[in-house]
């Protein structure tokens, strides 16, 4: 991720590292992975003590989302290239989300109609809703298809706003993108609490607008970090603080659950693993076999839990299994949504940007209109 400096702004970038910010790219690993076994754990996989243990340690992991929708906000704003159109930066957007997200679409499609009916359409408004990525904006239809695809929806939102909320942030300074950072955090917390207290009834984990706050968040961060600005605790301080409000979710209210006990704890991990990674720190994310997974992550993300629809109706449904059962029969649905991930990665997600980027990248070769 190579940056273009702009009119008066300092870039930081790391010069044994080119730029890259590959903890980002582990990490990203991790929060997909915590997002599988919450699922493993909703699916029942465990009974006895080890539901319980499952219960507790993953329970939370839902937060995984959360960190993605920050995350996305912090890379776009560190990787935003200088006199990018609109047009552009949401066509780079397509051809890193839409083919895989057409492809699960079309398979969750395919299964409906064959192993799993349960994953069956209203009708054909909700599919092309799903297919158009605007489909969580209906409370009936947030998993439309392949369940997890709501946060892609989310994301598409994101995207649509980016331009105009990347033109706001370019122009302020760092007290004030502290101040945003500061405000879309505190949204974060205060939206649950109005939820529970005066009873609006919001749907805030699947609503696009609801977690728009997290990706502001993230972008503000992201600007600051491209400026130098940034003044945070580092790696260990902020995972620790993440492990806590983490855990802390389980001691709240529901409502809390998707962002709100783990917003500060993120809002300050994600920066601190950038500024390692550019100072040449020590970091664990950094490992390349983590860095690698991270690269399929989103792959892992969006087939996972398709394979565990078709595992649950091929074999038993919400076993609840002793541990010792359980383990072997959650590590098959892992390793086949791992080697499922490879080959999305490989055979779809890599060669359609290839495709639908080509024109761009070969323009960007030339010395003259060189992107970063």
């Amino acid at each position: 991720m190579t940056l273009l400096a702009e009119k008066n702004s300092p870039v930081v970038v790391g010069p044994a590292l080119g730029g890259q910010l590959p903890s980002l790219t582990g990490m990203r690993w991790m929060a997909a992975f915590l997002v599988f076994v919450y699922h493993v754990r909703n699916f029942g996989y465990f009974g006895g003590e080890g539901g319980r243990l499952v219960d507790w340690a993953f329970g939370a992991g839902s937060a995984g989302v959360s960190f993605f929708f920050i995350l996305s906000g912090f890379v776009l704003a560190w990787t935003a290239r200088e006199g990018d159109s609109a047009r552009v930066f949401w066509l780079r957007r397509l051809a890193r989300v839409y083919p895989v997200h057409l492809v699960t679409a079309l398979l969750a499609l395919t299964l409906s109609l064959t192993l799993v009916p349960a994953l069956s359409p209203s009708g054909t408004s909700e599919t092309l809703a799903n297919l158009l990525l605007v489909s969580s904006w209906k409370r009936d239809w947030w998993q439309a298809l392949n369940p997890v695809s709501w946060s892609l929806t989310c994301e598409a939102f994101f995207y649509a706003t980016f331009p105009a909320l990347y033109a706001a942030l370019r122009r302020i300074g760092p007290r004030s993108l502290t101040a945003v950072a500061v405000v879309s955090g505190a949204l974060v917390i205060v939206l649950p609490w109005a939820n529970i207290h005066y009873a609006p009834d919001w749907i805030l984990a699947s609503f696009p607008a609801a977690r728009l706050p997290e990706f502001v968040l993230g972008a503000a961060l992201g600007r600051l970090v491209r400026l130098g600005a940034w003044r945070g605790p580092g790696l260990d301080v902020s995972l620790a603080l993440t492990v806590v409000g983490y855990f802390l979710t389980r001691q709240l209210p529901g409502a809390y659950g998707p962002a709100a006990c783990t917003i500060v704890g993120l809002g300050l991990l994600i920066p601190a693993a950038a500024v390692a990674d550019l100072r040449g720190l020590p970091s664990f994310w950094r490992r390349r076999r983590l860095v690698v997974l991270g690269e399929w992550s989103f792959a892992f993300y969006m087939i996972h839990i398709l394979v565990m629809r078709v595992a649950e109706r091929l074999f038993v449904s919400r076993p609840h299994l002793p541990a010792l059962q359980a383990l072997p029969s959650a590590a098959a649905v892992f390793l086949v949504s791992l080697g499922l991930a490879w080959a999305l990665y490989t055979a779809v997600e890599q060669p359609a940007r290839r495709v639908l980027l080509g024109s761009r990248r070969r323009t960007a070769a030339r010395p003259a209109r060189a992107e970063g």
